[in-house]
Parts: C-alpha cells; structure tokens; sequence
C-alpha cells in the first residue's frame, strides 16, 4: 500500500510542477507577444468558467491568437492637482 501512495505522491508533484511551470511561460497581459499591440479577447462561456485565470485573446495585427494570463486591472488614478501656493498677506 506504501508504494502505492509514493507512485501517486509523485505522480501528482509532477503534474503540478508542470502545471506551474506552463502557467508562468504563458504571455502577461493583454498585449501581443510577438507585436505588441492590444489584441481582442475571445469570450468562451465554458473556458471562462473552468478557468478564470486564463483568457483566449486573438491579435488584430499579426494574427497570433492563443492563451494569456489576466492581469488585475487597476483603476486607473489621475494624478490629483498640484495646490497653487498662497501668496502671504504683509
């Protein structure tokens, strides 16, 4: 019954050391690997569902479509104005 549990011990260290090591080399964000440029996301009910972490984006330019990484977007802030100095009464 040991070995049994070590096979499947190992068995699943390896799918998951492959499993991280194929979710880090895939591209970051929504910008094109190859040009650069912001591609489309393909919306797939199903895929979206089963794996929130990843998204199908399509690149309008080049033509490479594949699997991202989302990326958190941060709201974007804008810089708050600077206050206007007081002229001192004399």
């Amino acid at each position: 019954m040991l070995v049994v549990v070590v096979l499947l011990v190992t068995v699943v260290m390896r799918l998951a050391i492959v499993t991280a090591v194929v979710y880090l080399l895939l591209p970051r964000g929504p910008s094109c690997p190859h040009c650069g440029l912001e591609m489309a996301a393909l919306r797939n009910r199903f895929f979206d569902h089963l794996l929130p972490a990843l998204q199908r984006r399509w690149c309008l330019e080049c033509g490479w479509d594949g699997v991202v990484r989302r990326v958190r977007s941060s709201p974007s802030r804008s810089p708050l104005p600077r206050p206007t100095p007081r002229p001192t009464p004399r």
